[in-house]
């Protein structure tokens, strides 16, 4: 072991520890390989954990009380002991590859003893260190360690080679660097922009798999120029590069590519989950789609651009096997993200349709959304006042007191108990409720209500009118205290 490299064994897992163990007691070798010895190296906590190991499958099966086999390339699994959230540690034999046939498969798989024969076989160097934590040693023979230290990303071997073997290996070695805050070597970077076009012959739910990575690393903004600039995203998401060289209108300091690069990686610098990000860097998706030269001014419009940008998210989304549910938000998000904002022109029920639109459970979301794009925009605030007034209004569209569905009956159900006709009478029955509710906020449960109906229907007009202005009245008071919390809230 290099004597400036250090592991901090108390990273390792129990379980990882016992599976080595056990391995060992057995009389095999056992090591940890790949990226979670990698991730040791730098001190960061790894994910996932695989061991190689001289034992075959079958004496590793006979080892283990709980394994699974069910793969041709000698992968055993093993369950650890816990009975609740059991952790599955994936345990390898060393190996060696034939050709590959398929630009993922080995048309063969030999099964060796030699550790280094194993290691040479993988994809880069970082990835082909191998660590025993018995013996506190660790095995490099690509000098995954110095490029470590270099933080540079190099194939083992030839690049053209590795990369052929799995095409995927590409848009890997693009998300590691990103991950990491590493540089592609310059030869293995010449091999990505040859062999880019491969990417087409590998599964969506792959190439998915890595965007996400990219996506929810910090700095995901870089993850998309360099696959770009290797050619990889013609490949992923092709319709992005249409944005490139796209002028916009004078309110925008870059192209539609720039403007959505930049608005994504607004939504990583807040922490925003997945499809945040997402809805971020496809908001602005279906410009080159609608763009129009308005001669008088000399800038591009977008006229629509929202509503064909729902349809094509939702084309890429599902051509990636996103989730559904992802699928539905982001596009939605992506629909209403040209609200209008300005406070002196939206009334109150512009805003409660807006809501009604997205739905209550996106609407901060959306809002979220279009801080993203206005610092995408090259603006300097992501909250101006007027902005912030318009929030002020959704705060009390959410919160309005006024709105009779906060009730636990309706209209129907009351003409249902009472045998009333429809008429004045309901309207002043559910407001009577309004203010009763607002008074005494536990009443508001179908059968007390429903009690209270009954003894409200006995009273006549002049009293139930009474008893309904009582209730305006402390809906308005309501909604005045509100309206002062909520503009106190939003500094308007």
């Amino acid at each position: 072991m290099k004597q400036d490299t250090r592991i901090d064994r108390s990273k390792i897992p129990k379980e990882v520890m016992d599976v080595i163990l056990g391995l060992e007691e057995a009389g095999y070798q056992a090591w940890i390989v790949g990226g979670s010895v990698r991730d040791l190296i730098l001190n960061l906590q790894p994910k996932d954990w695989d061991i190689t190991t001289d034992a075959l499958p079958e004496q590793i099966q006979a080892i283990f009380p709980r394994t699974y086999y069910e793969n041709s390339f000698g992968t055993v699994g093993v369950v650890s002991h816990e009975t609740i959230n059991p952790l599955i540690i994936e345990v390898t034999p060393f190996r060696s590859e034939g050709k590959y046939e398929d630009g993922r498969h080995p048309e063969e798989l030999n099964f060796v003893k030699d550790i280094y024969e194993d290691l040479k076989r993988r994809d880069f160097t970082i990835n082909s260190i191998a660590y025993s934590p018995i013996k506190d040693i660790l095995k490099d023979n690509q000098d995954g360690i110095k490029d470590i230290s270099l933080k540079l990303i190099r194939t083992v071997g030839n690049p053209d080679v590795r990369f052929t073997e799995d095409y995927l290996r590409m848009l890997r070695a693009v998300r590691i660097a990103n991950q990491l805050g590493f540089t592609i070597d310059s030869g293995t970077e010449k091999s990505i922009i040859k062999h880019s076009n491969s990417l087409e012959n590998v599964s969506r739910e792959r190439i998915r798999d890595e965007l996400i990575k990219i996506l929810e690393s910090a700095t995901p903004m870089i993850g998309f120029l360099t696959l770009q600039y290797t050619g990889l995203l013609k490949y992923s998401i092709p319709e992005l590069e249409l944005g490139i060289g796209m002028r916009q209108t004078a309110n925008h300091k870059y192209d539609v590519y720039g403007h959505l690069l930049r608005s994504m990686q607004h939504a990583a610098d807040k922490e925003y989950g997945l499809p945040m990000r997402i809805a971020a860097l496809l908001h602005d998706i279906a410009k080159p789609h609608t763009c129009r030269l308005n001669k008088l001014t000399g800038w591009n419009s977008f006229h629509g651009h929202e509503v064909v940008g729902e349809k094509v998210s939702r084309e890429i989304l599902n051509r990636l096997k996103f989730p559904p549910e992802l699928v539905s938000r982001v596009t939605k998000l992506i629909r209403w993200h040209m609200f209008n904002s300005d406070p002196d022109q939206v009334t109150m029920s512009a805003v409660r349709r807006m809501i009604e639109n997205v739905g209550r459970e996106n609407i901060w979301h959306l809002m979220n959304l279009r801080f993203c794009d206005r610092i995408g925009s090259g603006r300097p605030m992501e909250e101006p006042h007027r902005l912030r007034r318009y929030f002020a209004m959704i705060e009390e569209a959410l919160t309005q007191p006024t709105n009779l569905k906060m009730l636990k009956i309706n209209g129907q159900m009351i003409i249902n108990v009472t045998r009333e006709t429809p008429g004045r009478r309901i309207g002043l029955i559910l407001n009577a409720l309004m203010g009763e509710v607002l008074e005494n906020p536990e009443m508001n449960t179908e059968s007390q209500l429903v009690s209270r109906v009954t003894e409200l229907a006995k009273l006549s007009n002049e009293e139930l009118l009474k008893l309904a202005e009582k209730g305006e009245e402390l809906v308005e008071e309501e909604q005045a205290d509100k309206k002062k919390e909520i503009r106190k809230k939003f500094k308007v």
